[in-house]
C-alpha cells in the first residue's frame, strides 16, 4: 500500500499543474499586453511625425492613415489565433518593414540654419573673446510695439569680464504656475545687462507649439538680448508674468557661464541642432551650462517644470537662503514694475529698485 505521504503527494500534483498553467496563462497574457501597448505607443509617435514633418496635405493625411491602420492591425495581431502562422509571420514582417521605414526617414531628418525665420530670431548670436573682453554679433535690441509691430534692431556689443558683477535667473510664466520659460542675465559695474534666451527658432510661419517641440518642428536657438527687448516684450507686450531671481555665484563662476553660452552660440552657428520640449529646451540647456560650473547639481524633476526652479535653486543654496522663499518669490515678482518703466533706457535698473535699495544683487 502506497504510504499516507504519497498519497498527499498524488493528490497535490494537479493542483500544482494548475498553478502553473495559471501562471504561464497570465505571463502570456502579460506579454501581449505589453506588445499591444508597445506597438500602440509607437504608433501614436508615428502619426505625430508624419502629422509634424510629412509634406503635402492630402498626401500627408493619406501616410498618417495608412500607419495608423497598420499599427491598429499590429496591435491587435497578439490576441487573435484565427490567422495561419504564415499569415501572422508575413503580416508581423509587413510591419517591421514599415516601421524601419519610418525611423529611417525620421532619421533622414537634419537641422538647418538655411531658412526663412521669423524676424526676431533671424539673426544667430555669435562671439569672439579677447584677454577679458568678449564681443557678441546680433545682440537683439527691437523696439516693440506689439507682436506684429516693431523696430527690428541686431547690434555689436562689447563686454569686460572683469566688471561681470551679477547674474539673474529670469523667469517667465503665462498661465500654468509649473511652467515658465528661463532667461539668465548677466550684469556688469556700469549698470549694463545681457540677457540670453534659449528659444525655438521658428520659421516666419510657424507659432510655437510643446507637441511640435517633440517632432523635430524647431530649431534650436540661442539669443542674446537687451533687457528692454527680451523682458519688455513678454511683460508690455505679451501679458506675461515675469520674476527675477538674483543667483548667488562666485565671480569666476559667472565668468565661465558667460564664455559657456558664447561658445555655445558658436557651436550652433556651426552645427545646428533641434530644439525638444523635454531634452533640448531653455530650462536643460542652462543646466547642461550650469552643471560642470557649480558641482553637485541633480537632475531634478524641477528642470522640466520650470516653474519650481525657485525652489530647486533655494534648496541648493542658488539663492539668498537668509530670506524665506516665500518672500523671495514674492519680491521677484517684476511685472508691474516693468510695466511702469516702459520700454526705456533706465529699464534694468527700474525692475531692479527694490533689490538696489536693499543693496543686495542683482546689478
Amino acid at each position: 500500500m502506497d504510504s499516507v505521504e504519497t498519497c498527499e503527494r498524488r493528490a497535490s500534483a494537479p493542483a500544482r499543474s494548475g498553478v502553473r498553467a495559471r501562471l504561464a496563462l497570465a505571463a502570456r497574457m502579460a506579454g501581449r499586453a505589453l506588445a499591444s501597448l508597445a506597438v500602440a505607443l509607437f504608433g501614436l509617435w508615428g502619426c505625430g511625425a508624419l502629422w509634424y514633418q510629412a509634406r503635402g496635405g492630402p498626401g500627408r493625411i493619406l501616410f498618417i492613415a495608412l500607419w495608423g491602420a497598420l499599427s491598429v492591425a499590429a496591435a491587435v495581431a497578439p490576441w487573435r489565433r484565427a490567422a495561419a502562422p504564415r499569415m501572422r509571420r508575413a503580416a508581423r514582417a509587413g510591419y517591421a518593414l514599415a516601421a524601419a521605414a519610418l525611423l529611417g526617414w525620421w532619421m533622414s531628418l537634419a537641422p538647418s540654419n538655411d531658412r526663412v525665420w521669423a524676424d526676431d530670431v533671424s539673426r544667430m548670436l555669435g562671439g569672439t573673446v579677447q584677454g577679458p573682453v568678449a564681443t557678441l554679433r546680433n545682440v537683439r535690441d527691437f523696439d516693440w510695439r506689439s507682436e506684429s509691430s516693431y523696430t527690428p534692431r541686431w547690434e555689436e556689443r562689447r563686454y569686460d569680464l572683469d566688471q561681470l558683477v551679477s547674474v539673474d535667473m529670469i523667469l517667465s510664466s503665462w498661465g500654468m504656475p509649473a511652467i515658465a520659460h528661463t532667461l539668465v542675465s548677466f550684469g556688469f559695474a556700469d549698470g549694463g545687462h545681457v540677457a540670453f534666451s534659449v528659444e525655438i527658432r521658428k520659421e516666419a510661419h510657424e507659432q510655437f507649439s510643446e507637441i511640435g517641440g517633440f517632432f523635430k518642428q524647431f530649431e534650436l536657438s540661442l539669443v542674446a538680448a537687451d533687457e528692454r527687448d527680451i523682458v519688455y516684450v513678454r511683460t508690455a507686450v505679451r501679458g506675461e508674468r515675469v520674476a527675477l531671481y538674483p543667483v548667488r555665484m562666485p565671480r569666476p563662476a559667472m565668468r565661465t557661464l558667460f564664455l559657456s553660452y558664447v561658445a555655445t552660440a558658436n557651436a550652433l552657428q556651426r552645427e545646428p541642432r533641434f530644439y525638444h520640449t523635454l531634452f533640448a529646451n531653455c530650462t536643460t540647456l542652462v543646466y547642461q551650462l550650469v552643471r560642470p560650473i557649480v558641482g553637485g547639481l541633480p537632475l531634478d524633476y524641477r528642470l522640466l517644470l520650470s516653474g519650481y526652479l525657485p525652489e530647486y535653486l533655494y534648496e541648493h543654496g542658488g539663492l539668498d537662503r537668509g530670506v524665506p522663499l516665500a518672500v523671495l518669490r514674492r519680491e521677484a515678482d517684476i511685472t508691474g514694475r516693468a510695466a511702469l518703466a516702459g520700454n526705456t533706457p533706465g529699464f534694468s535698473r527700474a525692475i531692479r529698485a527694490p533689490f538696489l535699495a536693499a543693496g543686495g544683487a542683482g546689478g
